[in-house]
């Protein structure tokens, strides 16, 4: 009964559909997203690991009530391919290209280089409308712009979340998650940091305990 008792962040699952309803009705309400952008490097790099993933992250909870507990996942085991490295790291840098775009985008509508986008990008590609969001504010029209930038990775990331899970099993998404990976190597600059620390320290010794640190960060 121990191992089933329910605490506080059992229900962060809902923060996304509530995000994702909010960006809807109001697209400012997108700048939240930048939280959980955040907070996954915020832990990592002071010591906390992948603890965000592993027990905080709203997604991963979402996709696993979905593909778990509603049964819409075919539970099927995530292909090889998904899982490599290369596949990783290349959706990594894939991400943060579509990032920096978004960024850029937003620095041309501040300097006034570009109007204001009133539209969600979905998979980097189609243009929806989303103008019934946006109702004028008191920020500058960059502030929307990177609204409706950072709403449509978010809502793009979500989307590719439930298709995976749908295919395979729940929580597929989270094998090439880009925060995932990035948190995890932070991890590993971590682990290899207190590594070269410690050989310092013990004049080599530390040396033959790298290995270990590194194959259980795998």
């Amino acid at each position: 009964m121990k191992g089933n008792k329910k605490h506080w962040y059992d229900c962060l699952w809902i923060v996304t559909p509530i995000y994702l309803g909010l960006g809807f009705f109001n697209i400012l309400f997108a700048w939240l997203g930048m939280i959980f952008f955040c907070l996954p490097l915020l832990i990592s790099i002071f010591g906390g690991g992948k603890l965000y993933c592993n027990r905080y992250c709203d997604r991963g909870q979402f996709l696993s009530l979905l593909g778990g507990r509603l049964k819409l996942s075919r539970n099927r085991p995530t292909p090889r391919w998904m899982r490599s490295q290369a596949f990783r790291y290349g959706f990594l840098v894939f991400f943060f290209l579509m990032f920096f775009q978004m960024l850029w985008t937003t620095y041309l509508v501040g300097a006034g280089a570009r109007d204001l986008g009133e539209f969600v990008k979905l998979f980097w590609m189609f243009r929806l409308p989303w103008h019934w969001a946006y109702h004028g504010t008191i920020f500058a029209p960059w502030v929307a712009q990177f609204a409706f930038g950072f709403y449509s990775i978010m809502l793009t990331s979500t989307l590719i979340g439930v298709i995976v899970m749908v295919l395979f099993k729940p929580r597929t998404w989270c094998v090439f998650c880009p925060m995932g990976t990035m948190t995890q190597l932070i991890c590993r600059l971590r682990v290899g940091k207190h590594t070269e620390e410690g050989e310092k320290a013990h004049g080599g010794e530390g040396k033959a305990g790298g290995g270990a640190f590194e194959a259980a960060g795998q």
